[in-house]
């Protein structure tokens, strides 16, 4: 007996129903991107493998799939590392290739091989699929697309408030009220660890930082001195602990704040100009949010940081996120390169989506009328008038088979499709046709025309 076949853990099938509704969101997201000037590229689904490797840190290298080199790979294997079980010296003699682990760095190595073809500032865009060796669990896997969009070659902090637009012209195209843009500068978290004497450990204080909002301000601080940072460094902090209120009234507590910190004084200065833009500007279903314990990504980011949430009624983490680096293609020799990008969450997107019943009825609209099949002579004269449904713009199609009418009919009604059309010799003498809706089950008989424009 053959084995039933699967799919490797962390991937996925998508039914008609499901793609459709994924390509309403990437069609949403890839007109607005297009609609603020962003220009789209692709790259392989593989790289060399010194492309990627090392651009991660030791964790990221661990998750990227490696591709083994074609034909008999073993032949030019470390044998000394192949004897000794040595995975790592072993991998490279095997490995030339691998699966993109992210886009960014595709990215980076795409800006610097055509740097010469790129006009400055260079706006992009990419939705393409990427590969992590991951361990799966719910919303994690090891196949999954990535939506990002990137600005290099400007310093401007324009971009930074056009980001901020550009996801809220997205979320409003999704129906989606109620997301929140949070965002945070590493210039005033540099400044704060500074302030505190703590900036040869302003990691180890901002990822304690971060997860204020999970474990409370007193196991925050036992793990800020855990990581040996000191006491009364600690007791400058508690403004922080419970800094609230609007973004402004936020900005004037961290002037006082960071007033001996020239780094926390610039960020403080770029957050400001951010808000002031976009208070003028407004946004329309978004929330624009200063979240100082905001700390994704601080190894690279070295400005603005966003991440954004999902509405509070669905319990779901960040859905989209970002933030300004200042040297994304130095890792390749290319030098002083300013950059500010964000990517949207395509599967939380969908899952907070569906949960919300915020899909339109007709994002999975397939076919729209099927003409039954009574036999070859009224296939032909149903093709005719298929052909011109479909110039129209109306999904038409005729069932293959001359089977039995209550088959065809199950196969309309199992498809969800609302119309059906019979074409018999009546039909074919009158040249009409007979439209039923299968949800009415109302019956007319139509001239072409007729039939397009009730369709309509």
């Amino acid at each position: 007996m053959a084995q039933k076949p699967s799919i490797p853990k962390g991937t996925r099938d998508f039914n008609p129903e499901q793609v459709a509704k994924r390509n309403y969101i990437f069609n949403t997201v890839r007109g607005a991107f297009e609609t603020f000037g962003f220009q789209p590229i692709e790259t392989p689904s593989f790289e060399n493998s010194d492309t990627l490797m090392g651009k991660y840190g030791e964790e990221g290298d661990r998750l990227i799939f490696k591709i083994l080199n074609s034909g008999d790979y073993l032949s030019k294997a470390n044998e000394e590392a192949y004897k000794e079980k040595d995975s790592t010296k072993l991998t490279s003699t095997i490995s030339e290739k691998a699966l993109r682990y992210d886009l960014t760095v595709p990215f980076a190595r795409y800006v610097v091989q055509h740097q010469n073809e790129i006009e400055f500032p260079f706006k992009r865009y990419q939705i393409q699929p990427v590969w992590r060796a991951d361990r799966p669990q719910k919303g994690r896997f090891r196949e999954f697309f990535q939506c990002d969009a990137d600005v290099v070659g400007s310093q401007s902090l324009w971009q930074e408030v056009e980001f901020i637009q550009l996801y809220d012209t997205v979320f409003s195209a999704l129906k989606l009220e109620g997301v929140t843009i949070k965002i945070n500068n590493r210039k005033i978290l540099s400044g704060i660890a500074e302030v505190i004497g703590a900036s040869d450990k302003l990691i180890d204080f901002t990822v304690a930082l971060d997860k204020l909002d999970k474990i409370g301000e007193e196991k925050v601080k036992e793990e800020m001195l855990s990581k040996g940072i000191s006491e009364d460094g600690i007791s400058k902090l508690q403004p922080l602990f419970t800094l609230s209120g609007s973004f402004e009234s936020q900005i004037e507590s961290l002037k006082s704040i960071l007033s001996a910190s020239e780094e926390g004084q610039k960020g403080i200065e770029e957050l400001a100009f951010i808000n002031r833009a976009i208070s003028e500007l407004g946004l329309s279903t978004a929330t624009l949010q200063l979240d100082v314990t905001l700390a994704r990504g601080l190894n690279y980011y070295t400005g603005a940081i966003f991440e954004v949430s999902a509405p509070k009624q669905v319990n779901m983490g960040s859905i989209g996120g970002g933030g300004r680096y200042d040297d994304l293609t130095g890792i390749f020799g290319m030098k002083d390169v300013s950059g500010v990008g964000i990517s949207f969450g395509l599967d939380r997107i969908y899952l907070v989506l569906e949960e919300l019943g915020l899909f339109p009825e007709t994002v999975a609209k397939n076919i729209e009328v099927l003409f039954i099949n009574f036999g070859d002579k009224e296939a032909l004269f149903s093709l005719k008038a298929i052909k011109q449904l479909r110039k129209q713009g109306i999904n038409a199609e005729l069932y293959p088979d001359a089977a039995k009418m209550k088959k065809q009919m199950n196969h309309a009604n199992k498809r969800a499709i609302p119309f059906v059309v019979l074409v018999g010799d009546q039909e074919i003498e009158s040249n009409t046709y007979t439209l039923k809706n299968m949800i009415s089950g109302e019956q007319l008989k139509l001239s072409l025309d007729a039939l397009i424009s009730h369709i309509k």
